[in-house]
């Protein structure tokens, strides 16, 4: 899930080298931290969130397989 979302912002950004994302394991639930470069941020998140709120349902559809809930948070 991890390379799924770091393949999606490094698609979005015009810095794709400054995209990192931390996954935080626990026994149910993952968190998948994304960062990317300060004038990046409103690429990733979109108009009214649109970009990132669809980016969390690929996620999510993806992890329903692994039967395991993934968070994505975005980081400033």
């Amino acid at each position: 899930m991890k390379e799924l979302i770091e393949y999606i912002a490094k698609s979005l950004v015009d810095a794709p080298d400054q995209v990192s994302v931390n996954e935080i394991e626990g026994n149910q639930t993952s968190v998948l931290e994304l960062k990317v470069a300060k004038e990046d941020l409103g690429k990733v998140i979109g108009k009214q969130g649109r970009t990132a709120r669809a980016m969390r349902t690929i996620l999510s559809s993806a992890s329903a397989k692994l039967r395991k809930k993934i968070v994505l948070e975005i980081i400033e």
